[in-house]
């Protein structure tokens, strides 16, 4: 076998007779990397499936593939979109000046060591399409995208590797023959290869204009209808199907994908027909040539049979098997090529020899039939963790060929359960019509937001010894039942500082392991579904970033609530630990430390994800203010959407001292946070400081939320402390109400007047929860309709979204990037906020707003890659980003969970609550964060000013 440039292909040949007026056959097939190397110079093509098919007359009628009645369409002529991207002005490139000198210094001394990691590259450029449809496979095992135009892109088989460039030998090709001597045959795709060889795939035949092909889109499933092309009598439907289905945790994690062929012939006269499918050994990028790799066949006893595709990854990764499969019988015929070659000096078939031997005529075959699609895309080592699926089918080779038969035999019991799951949405005619297909496609993400769904144990490679003292003070489930118990319901403070003094005896043994494993607060009887990651976009490299994670919640929460629990003990369990590892910040070159005791991380880590969180370095995220009260809100609204009394104990310790942790931002006693003038919360470079609108209301709905939750485990001390606390904060936010909204803050800045979007955060979430409300009813819509007025309908008339700060002069708020911008998720959370006021007509304006500019065949071709935001202009930030899955939240907001109303309780007086106070006040002091040094050197000081007077 030769080391150096190959590319094995692999085709699989399906052939059978169907007459004319009758729909044909479902066509699938799964494919799997191959790996046979021929020689050096050679790129040997995909394996090749070919489908004979012969349409006779009149034989029987059956209806050909039925399509939603609603779904997201373009023609497959349409014109690619040049993708703009935002820009900066001149006082924010020299605002940011520093920051970015710090990033190219620090990637620089990171290449240097042979790492090309941080969680965000700026500099790097990427090749973005926007013909992105919907991308293939089940959730967090690897996906591979798929434009409408029918090209395989987007390979995301490893993590944090995206390989957005297609690989054009992946292809569906069709061959006509009738008897009266028309001839048709067509790659599946209007596109042209860039491959100047005779034997290549340019060779083949690239004739579909797409002119009357039409793809129609509703994540998880996909339909291309070939009306007429390339024969005009021939009536062609692909269907993708990936079993993305909600409440199912087993075949929902699955690496796999189906594709159905059903065929409808309108001639006079019958027609025979091949199908065929070529998949390159390639996981993306130029990983096909990177050697070693071979394809193999296999053949089940029930007629399942195809090719795996040994794929011998370069680079240090894994390898992968992949497996293209489909099933015979009488009526279909199946036959294979193991592998072609694509272009190079190899001896072997080559990419024309299989076409031309694909167009000679062969016997028919009488009758229909289904042969399966199923690219399956077995990756079992994440890190030191195994995928959720190999629970099922194993980490051997062999897991791949498994898979692709169970697919073959089950997807129907899938597409029922789906179409079952969206039929109440499609159908609810209160909705505009965009809102059902953009409510299933920005699903998307939970398959190609470089989504990992591990199956819950320890890693292989578990980590034997503490690292600098690191420790957690998460402890037994015993605890968690002393905490619950109502004889010791004032307690909680007690608790944790018992828990804080026997952490000196843990530091003594070396064999303890402290990570945010969540795991480790199932509590017995409770099932371990896995743990699940996903990426803050596919540009930033953070996994569950928490401060996004709270929008985005809503989908995990409403269709896979296991996995949201999930998260939410993996955070839990985060707050309790400490890690004293240094990380330098880029916002002013100092060191932090990257996880203390009692702060909510920003997210959960990715290089090794668990074990080091905090991988985001732009800020010390121990400081912003938003982290702590979102996850008390989320650990709240989680509990009350699945009434799972066990989940609410175990992680309860953890939001007591979340809570506890913030006490030290209250810096005058009136129980009300301040921001610290700085950009302290998710809208990290727009600064804010004193109390303000987003972060106190967040405050405010988490200490109603703390004071609910400690209700239901019974602490009755705690829940009087914090719905005490609640009353006397809450006096302090009104102050912010100017009689048409909230200001952004109090501190008398020039900005401080701004309009925010999503100035009503914590009442949103608090509505959400079942809370009672945190401000006025009569507040709560004036405060939206000003928003809806200035936000959303002062810029190009509301058909862009609502611009995250606005002027009282209705101008935008220009005093950062961020503030100018439009952000996405934030839109539908300020609509789902809307819904739940009453005003469902505005809540659907200000989101159709993203419509019109991202999914709408007038937009900037954002479709399936949803950006975090865009300015006025629609010039994009961060395209394939997690927040957007907000738009689950206005879902929420129109068909709630059954949740109990909180009622209104009487006024507490301080002097019955000494006890609780003190106890309080006590855990907060333990977790109050050292004052900071400036160890900036001289230079690094004058240049920070320099560039600060510069844009005051």
């Amino acid at each position: 076998m030769g080391s150096g440039v190959c590319r094995c292909n692999n085709c699989l040949i399906y052939e059978s007779r169907v007459p004319s007026m009758n729909p044909i056959c479902k066509m699938s097939r799964k494919s799997q990397p191959n790996s046979n190397t021929p020689s050096q110079s050679t790129k040997v093509a995909p394996p090749a499936i070919e489908t004979r098919l012969t349409l006779n007359v009149e034989e029987f009628k059956v209806d050909p593939a039925n399509l939603p009645s609603l779904t997201w369409q373009r023609k497959l002529n349409c014109d690619d979109i040049s993708l703009s991207e935002f820009n900066l002005k001149l006082k924010e490139m020299v605002s940011m000046a520093p920051l970015g000198f710090r990033l190219w210094r620090y990637l620089q001394e990171e290449k240097a060591k042979g790492k090309d990691a941080i969680f965000i590259n700026p500099f790097m450029k990427r090749v973005y399409s926007s013909c992105q449809g919907v991308p293939i496979g089940g959730m967090g095992a690897g996906s591979i995208g798929r434009s409408f135009k029918g090209e395989f892109l987007r390979w995301q088989i490893f993590p944090r590797i995206c390989e957005d460039k297609p690989v054009l030998a992946d292809q569906f090709s069709i061959f006509v023959t009738r008897p009266n001597g028309e001839k048709y045959s067509t790659v599946l795709c209007p596109r042209t290869p860039n491959d100047s060889s005779a034997s290549g795939i340019g060779s083949w035949d690239w004739n579909l204009g797409g002119q009357n092909s039409t793809y129609h889109a509703l994540y998880p499933r996909a339909w291309t209808v070939y009306d007429g092309e390339p024969d005009p009598a021939l009536r062609i439907v692909c269907r993708q199907i990936s079993p993305f289905i909600p409440h199912n945790y087993k075949e929902s994690s699955l690496p796999t994908a189906v594709f159905t062929f059903t065929l409808h012939n309108l001639g006079k006269t019958s027609a025979d027909v091949t199908l065929v499918f070529t998949l390159a050994n390639s996981a993306g990028g130029d990983s096909g040539i990177s050697g070693h790799h071979f394809n193999s066949k296999f053949r089940t006893e029930d007629g399942v049979h195809g090719v795996l595709l040994h794929h011998m990854t370069g680079k240090e990764l894994p390898s992968v098997t992949f497996a293209v499969a489909a099933e015979e019988n009488d009526a279909v015929h199946i036959s294979e090529c193991p592998f072609f070659v694509i272009s190079g000096d190899s001896q072997g078939i080559t990419a024309k020899d299989m076409w031309d031997e694909v167009k000679k005529p062969l016997y028919p075959r009488k009758g229909r039939g289904k042969v399966c699609v199923y690219p399956t895309l077995p990756n079992p080592h994440l890190w030191d963790h195994t995928g959720r699926y190999t629970k099922f089918y194993g980490t051997m080779g062999h897991a791949a060929a498994k898979i692709a038969h169970d697919a073959i035999q089950d997807h129907t019991q899938w597409e029922s359960q789906i179409e079952e799951w969206q039929k109440t949405i499609i159908e609810d005619k209160r909705l505009p019509e965009w809102y059902p297909i953009t409510l299933f496609n920005e699903l998307y993400y939970l398959n190609a937001g470089g989504t990992i769904w591990t199956d819950g144990l320890p890693p292989v490679q578990r980590r034997l010894s503490t690292i600098e003292k690191k420790f957690s003070i998460d402890r037994s489930s015993s605890d968690v039942k002393r905490s619950a118990d109502p004889t010791h319901s004032d307690d909680t403070a007690v608790l944790i500082l018992e828990r804080m003094g026997s952490v000196l005896e843990e530091l003594q043994t070396p064999a303890s392991v402290n990570a945010a494993f969540g795991t480790n607060l199932l509590q017995k009887g409770e099932e371990n579904v896995g743990q699940f990651l996903y990426l803050e976009g596919i540009e930033y490299h953070m996994c569950n970033t928490y401060d996004v994670h709270f929008y985005a919640s809503f989908a995990l929460t409403m269709l896979f609530p296991k996995l949201e629990l999930s998260i939410q003990r993996d955070f839990a369990a985060a707050v309790m630990m400490h890690d004293p590892g240094k990380r330098m910040l880029l916002e002013d070159g100092m060191s932090a430390t990257r996880n203390v005791v009692g702060a909510l991380p920003h997210d959960i880590g990715m290089d090794d994800p668990w074990f080091e969180v905090n991988y985001y370095c732009l800020y010390n995220t121990d400081r912003w203010k938003d982290l702590n009260p979102k996850f008390v809100l989320q650990v709240y609204r989680d509990f009350v959407a699945t009434g799972d009394k066990k989940f609410a104990e175990a992680v309860w310790p953890s939001v007591y001292m979340a809570m506890a942790f913030m006490e030290q931002f209250d810096k005058d006693g009136d129980g009300m946070i301040e921001n610290e003038g700085f950009p302290d919360q998710t809208y990290d470079v727009w600064s804010v400081s004193g109390v303000s609108a987003y972060c106190g209301g967040l405050w405010l709905a988490a200490l109603q939320a703390a004071s609910a939750l400690a209700r239901e485990v019974g602490d009755k001390g705690s829940e009087d402390y914090f719905w005490f606390k609640f009353q006397k904060a809450k006096e302090v936010y009104q102050k912010l109400w100017n009689g048409s909204y909230f200001n952004y803050d109090n501190s008398g800045s020039a900005v401080s007047s701004s309009i925010q979007a999503d100035q009503l955060a914590g009442q949103w979430y608090a509505r959400a929860c079942g809370l009672l409300p945190i401000v006025d009813e009569e507040k709560a819509k004036t405060a939206l309709e000003t928003v809806f007025n200035f936000n959303v309908m002062k810029v190009k008339d509301g058909r862009r979204g609502a611009v995250n700060g606005m002027r009282p002069n209705g101008e935008p708020d220009s005093s950062s990037l961020q503030s100018r911008e439009i952000w996405s998720g934030v839109t539908y959370a300020v609509a789902a906020a809307m819904i739940q006021e009453d005003m469902a007509d505005t809540g659907f304006k200000t989101a159709a707003g993203v419509y019109e500019t991202v999914w709408s065949e007038n937009g900037f071709g954002y479709a399936f890659q949803t950006p975090e935001g865009w300015n006025t202009e629609g010039r994009y930030r961060a395209l394939g980003y997690m927040r957007p899955l907000a738009i689950w939240a206005m879902q929420w907001a129109l068909n709630p969970p059954k949740i109990p109303k909180q009622e209104m309780k009487p006024e507490l007086e301080a002097d019955s609550l000494s006890r609780q106070h003190a106890g309080f006040q006590t855990v907060a002091r333990f977790l109050k964060l050292p004052k900071e040094k400036d160890a900036r050197s001289v230079f690094q000081v004058l240049f920070d000013y320099t560039c600060k007077r510069m844009t005051g």
